[in-house]
């Protein structure tokens, strides 16, 4: 199915899709229209943020990639409580991952983290999609954690930048 989705994406928007058979870049020129002789560069991009922080403008739609919706949250509230518009829990690491990074207390026991982490999530094809859907539309993807350094939004961070993503700063 994502598949299909890259493929679509491919033709429709004449991109050239990071993965496995082409290389990726950390930028992009990103480009709207359906007719390729009269785009306008635009620049879009994905911004990594903390769920429940204030909307940027621009921020495009709110992605959660966390394993559970927030607590004590009315499901009909979480986009305007500033949670997420979608959720999107396979981009979460699972509750053993979770574990040991909150009982990571020195640089080696977060490294493992971050390894076991990227091994998990290294060939997801949603990352892939997203990655692709970057250069069309802005849109911002992320978790809960107040310290970003120690969160699995660094390791997404790292492997939307290896698919070629576009990236932007939360000040951006």
């Amino acid at each position: 199915m994502i598949g299909n989705v890259l493929r679509y994406l491919k033709a429709k928007y004449h991109v050239d899709l990071p993965g496995k058979s082409a290389p990726a870049t950390s930028h992009s020129v990103i480009r709207y229209s359906d007719n390729p002789s009269s785009r306008e560069d635009t620049a879009v991009a994905i911004r990594i943020v903390r769920l429940g922080s204030d909307r940027l403008t621009g921020e495009g739609l709110r992605i959660g990639t966390v394993r559970r919706p927030p607590r004590g949250v009315l499901k009909s509230e979480y986009a305007s409580k500033n949670f997420y518009d979608v959720w999107l829990p396979t981009l979460a690491p699972s509750p053993e991952l979770v574990k040991l990074a909150l009982a990571a207390e020195s640089p080696q026991d977060w490294k493992r983290f971050v390894t076991r982490e990227m091994a998990a999530t290294n060939g997801s094809t949603t990352l892939d999609m997203l990655a692709a859907l970057s250069h069309q539309t802005d849109f911002s993807v992320g978790c809960y954690c107040a310290d970003e350094s120690r969160c699995h939004r660094t390791v997404l961070r790292q492997l939307f930048i290896e698919r070629g993503a576009e990236m932007k700063s939360l000040g951006s």
